[in-house]
């Protein structure tokens, strides 16, 4: 698995795209860094941009790189190797390789910037590791999709949906659902409803340690309550990896029955 890793990682880190992923969220640090002298303005700024765009380019580069090596990957399956090795070193591959593009674009800037000397060093490091996350879930559902679509037009036509749905269609939902019970208590029901969509989870990770939960009213109240506790921050951490754990799992079953 090791060397399928190997060979996946190095084969992005050569493409263009990931070097336009890594130069984008470059100039996109230096350019907030310019333009705002507070860098906990900068980190909000980063966070709306990091929720909404390293899931779908996560998505989308995870299903583009498996339609794109199905020939590699089949002339692998003809030799004598696991079926998980591959798929999961192939997977294991395009996550950490774009995880790296995200991590050093941001980081560089900040780092130019003096953000070790400054207090908002540990919220800037759980923008980064929510980023870290947010790639491996939905790299490990794209390759869910993917072997579950032999069309490579219904894959990327999925994969979008899927990102759609989580992004913006869940939230509309959840917050109609909201406003039609609000007689009822739903302290209970708003926080899990937010742990079951990763990107809403990890939006309100970064809004209650940027200490804005203010601006969320009486839900902020609430979600202050228990994701601003060193408890609530390890469940919600918790609740992440659960979320790349279960595609990850399903990639290996899916990939031992599927008929190549």
């Amino acid at each position: 698995m090791l060397k399928i890793l190997k060979y996946s990682f190095y084969d992005l880190m050569r493409s263009r795209w990931s070097y336009v992923y890594f130069l984008f969220y470059l100039l996109l640090g230096t350019v907030l860094l310019f333009l705002n002298n507070d860098l906990s303005k900068a980190i909000i700024t980063l966070m709306n941009v990091i929720i909404v765009l390293v899931p779908l380019i996560g998505t989308i580069f995870g299903v583009m790189y498996y339609y794109n090596s199905k020939e590699f990957t089949e002339l692998l399956l003809a030799q004598p190797l696991k079926r998980n090795s591959i798929f999961l070193g192939q997977y294991l591959g395009v996550s950490l390789s774009l995880t790296m593009s995200l991590v050093l674009g941001i980081g560089i800037p900040f780092i130019l910037y003096g953000i070790f000397k400054s207090d908002s060093i540990w919220n800037f490091s759980l923008l980064l590791i929510t980023g870290a996350f947010l790639t491996f879930i939905f790299t490990a559902l794209a390759f869910n999709i993917s072997l579950s679509n032999e069309n490579k037009i219904k894959g990327f036509g999925y994969a979008v949906l899927l990102w759609l749905f989580l992004a913006i269609i869940y939230d509309g939902i959840f917050l109609m659902s909201l406003v039609l019970f609000e007689d009822y208590p739903l302290d209970k029901l708003s926080l899990f409803g937010t742990m079951l969509n990763p990107i809403d989870l990890s939006r309100t990770l970064i809004l209650l340690k940027l200490d804005i939960s203010a601006l969320l009213g009486y839900t902020g109240a609430v979600f202050k309550k228990f994701f601003g506790t060193s408890f609530g921050l390890i469940i919600s951490l918790l609740m992440l990896f659960i979320w790349i754990l279960i595609p990850t799992l399903r990639i290996m079953y899916k990939s031992k029955k599927k008929d190549f």
